[in-house]
């Protein structure tokens, strides 16, 4: 899923340099034809000499074409203009959430210590909360794609399918939608966005009941090198113990 995410993002942002960059070809393309257009007249006119006035009226003629190429010409720097635009918000956004991501990681290697910072929880099972941070992560990455367009809506939608299916996914929307909505319905794309999430998790709670998140066991803990059960270092010490009473008494013995 993560793969599909990331080649699609590819995809799209080449196409729209491709695009970008083949107005920008055209256009520079057409001023180069209207600028070589009075020499290729003074060959076709079969003249030795330049006649400029000529020339000049003929060149009126085509201002109304020269109109259309010089706005076509405007039109390509403002899109590419748009286009650094919004590369440049979508590195700051990235920038946000790698700073994000970085606090994220020192919670989740300590929920006991630094969970408490964010606020008082409900949720009592420690893996629960780490799959309620990291579903967190998940629907944060999924909003900055739709955000920046590297993720459109269908695979979006396929994603909280997927994520809507267990119990954790679901438990997640339901106690983070209300500041979801405080925080990202403020645009006309973070409105499309809830809407969507919305209508899948509504979609997967009509389908059944949820996949059930298995519960994680910790593996047994595995004695260090060099190390016994107290019990075997006991047994240890009063067999030591024996075999010097022992050997004292047969020394006096022989004494």
């Amino acid at each position: 899923m993560i793969d599909l995410m990331v080649r699609h993002g590819s995809v799209g942002a080449a196409r729209r340099a491709g695009r970008v960059l083949g107005l920008v070809a055209a256009a520079a393309l057409a001023l180069t034809v209207v600028l070589l257009s009075p020499f290729a007249l003074e060959e076709l006119s079969d003249s030795k000499g330049v006649d400029w006035d000529r020339l000049g009226q003929v060149g009126a003629a085509y201002g109304f074409t020269s109109a259309i190429v010089s706005a076509l010409a405007l039109a390509g720097v403002a899109v590419s203009l748009g286009v650094q635009n919004r590369q440049a918000r979508a590195d700051q956004v990235q920038g946000i959430r790698s700073y994000y991501l970085e606090l994220v990681r020192l919670e989740l290697d300590d929920m006991a210590l630094f969970q408490p910072v964010w606020g008082d929880t409900d949720i009592v099972d420690p893996h629960e909360r780490k799959r309620h941070v990291y579903a967190d992560l998940m629907m944060n990455y999924a909003w900055m794609g739709f955000e920046i367009g590297t993720i459109r809506e269908s695979l979006l939608r396929d994603m909280l399918a997927g994520m809507f299916t267990g119990e954790a996914g679901r438990r997640y929307w339901i106690r983070a939608h209300a500041s979801w909505i405080a925080s990202s319905s403020g645009s006309r794309v973070g409105r499309r966005f809830l809407a969507v999430v919305g209508e899948e998790h509504a979609r997967a709670a009509a389908s059944g009941p949820p996949t059930r998140s298995p519960i994680a066991s910790r593996p047994p803990a595995v004695p260090a090198v060099g190390t016994s059960p107290a019990w075997r270092a006991s047994v240890g010490v009063l067999a030591g113990l024996g075999a010097g009473l022992a050997l004292g008494s047969l020394l006096r013995s022989r004494r």
